[in-house]
């Protein structure tokens, strides 16, 4: 067993790659098995969730909240990255503008939604990610793909020039580009735009209010001590509290038959619960009765 497991809530400044910020968790914990629930661009600032120990095999789980950003986006102006680190590739003025038919746009872009991703992306396309690519100048078609934006909002209208900036609110699902979501406000408007900067201020039940900046983190003479019960940030899950010996069936292996007083359908996962702890995920599984298997077991006799 890992001697340091848990949730770390960190505060990325802006030029870091989360990757950079990963590695001083590993030296400064002195623990091999660190992850992060959901990249942020080294422009970005903002909330990085990191697992610690045996919490990283409960990334792909805690990493599912919607996700809320501010930043700002400039319109008139459209780069090969949809951000303000890519290169200039279209311009017009954006002179006419005004914030109401910003808002509008804004107001078409929410609910379900078809996305494409940038073309600087991390989706794979026949194989490799799509950045290689683009950085080959290889231009490549990405599929659209299914998104859900459950606020979008903008203020602080401004004009620069011929350019014109706001600043913007976006509540969505995972997988959601924001600066793709800037670039098809400019089109809806008629005019290029990017994305020029973002914060994170939130996944799922995590918010960045609760985070620590990495300087400060990294300068603690006690570092563990920010470490969080995962089970704070699980609120998505259904939870159940079996018996022990029910427990010790699913870490055998076993599926076992799921409490009728739990409204689950196949396909469902579970969080097994334990002593106060996640003692397992599991699934449920098309039986009659309904019945769970284990998919991730954490739990040990003793």
């Amino acid at each position: 067993m890992q001697a340091v497991d848990g949730v770390l809530l960190i505060d990325k400044p802006e030029g870091m790659t989360s990757h950079d910020v990963v590695q001083g968790v590993r030296r400064k914990l002195g623990v091999r098995r660190v992850g992060h629930a959901g990249t942020l661009d080294p422009m970005a600032t903002g909330l990085l969730m990191i697992c610690v120990g045996r919490v990283t095999r409960l990334l792909e789980y805690l990493g599912q909240g919607d996700k809320e950003y501010s930043g700002t986006v400039v319109f008139g102006i459209g780069t090969d990255t949809d951000d303000a680190e890519g290169t200039v590739v279209a311009q017009a003025s954006a002179s006419d503008l005004d914030l109401a038919a910003v808002r509008e746009a804004a107001r078409q872009l929410t609910g379900e939604i078809r996305q494409r991703p940038p073309q600087y992306s991390a989706v794979h396309v026949d194989g490799r990610r799509a950045y290689h690519l683009a950085r080959q100048g290889k231009k490549v078609e990405i599929p659209e793909r299914t998104v859900r934006v459950e606020s979008f909002t903008l203020d602080d209208f401004r004009r620069e020039g011929d350019v014109a900036v706001a600043r913007f609110h976006v509540r969505c699902s995972k997988g959601t580009y924001v600066r793709a979501l800037c670039r098809d406000l400019g089109q809806r408007l008629g005019v290029p735009a990017h994305m020029r900067s973002l914060r994170r201020l939130a996944i799922g039940s995590a918010r960045v209010e609760d985070a620590i900046s990495f300087g400060d983190w990294m300068a603690s003479e006690d570092p563990a001590l920010h470490l969080r019960d995962p089970l704070l940030y699980l609120d998505g899950l259904p939870m159940w509290q079996p018996p022990r010996e029910v427990l010790e069936r699913l870490a055998n292996g076993q599926a076992v038959e799921l409490d009728d007083r739990m409204s689950l359908t196949p396909g469902d996962l579970v969080l097994v619960i334990h002593a106060g702890a996640v003692a397992a995920v599991g699934e449920v599984v098309d039986r009659q009765p309904a019945a769970v298997r284990p998919k991730k077991v954490f739990w040990k006799r003793g």
